[in-house]
């Protein structure tokens, strides 16, 4: 089963990194209010991207190295992910 890591840009701007198998049915959640905490204080304006990743192990990695990254790093990886 595949795992995803994906990128939400936020109403005020900021961006959201997180993982999930389903990508657009976590963004509704995440669109509802239902979602992270973050994400409940900052509701999404869109997704920016997501990429694949054969295991949740990986995924959770990944996550880990985007968080670290400047928010403007994060924007140039979204543009060269898949689109949403």
């Amino acid at each position: 089963m595949a795992w995803f890591v994906y990128l939400i840009e936020c109403q005020d701007g900021s961006l959201y990194t997180g993982v999930a198998v389903d990508v657009e049915r976590r963004y509704a959640e995440h669109a509802a209010g239902k979602g992270a905490r973050y994400t409940r204080s900052h509701p999404p304006r869109r997704l920016l991207a997501h990429f694949e990743h054969p295991d949740r192990s990986s995924a959770l990695k990944a996550e880990y190295a985007i968080k670290q990254l400047s928010p403007a790093a994060k924007r140039s990886l979204a543009g060269k992910g898949a689109p949403a």
